[in-house]
């Protein structure tokens, strides 16, 4: 399981993502995806497993604001507790907006099983969004 949360802070006008991902779900994950075997969060890490890891990333995670794509910014990572890695992402200049359309496949393509929950707040709201297999994409409107 991942859990994604999703904050539109209006006075930086910045879109803040943080995602909690189990390590080794990841690196399954991605090795699936790209036959290669990663090592993400160990001492063996290497800079082509930092650059997988951004690239499924960007592939199975996206955001939408009133129907235009938008480029998410990949800050930096940690481990937590040996086994989750979390990740901080940004989306800048972010104006005030009518819907926020997210579409999450992480894991999800490597497992069927596999579930996202997504917290997002905006606008003083905070709303919760579950991606599965089958529910893949949702819009919100603000």
């Amino acid at each position: 399981m991942g859990i994604f949360q999703v904050n539109y802070a209006v006075e930086k006008k910045m879109i803040q993502i943080t995602s909690r991902i189990f390590v080794d779900d990841l690196n399954n994950a991605i090795e699936k995806k790209y036959h290669k075997k990663t090592f993400i969060g160990t001492e063996k890490e290497t800079q082509t497993d930092l650059d997988l890891l951004k690239r499924y990333l960007a592939e199975n995670f996206s955001i939408k604001i009133n129907g235009q794509p938008k480029t998410i910014v990949f800050l930096s990572k940690e481990l937590e507790a040996d086994d989750v890695l979390v990740c901080y992402s940004r989306i800048t200049a972010v104006e005030k907006f009518k819907t926020l359309e997210i579409t999450n496949t992480i894991l999800t393509s490597w497992n069927s099983e596999q579930q996202n929950i997504t917290h997002i707040s905006a606008y003083g709201t905070k709303r919760s969004v579950l991606f599965t297999e089958s529910s893949r994409k949702e819009v919100l409107k603000y």
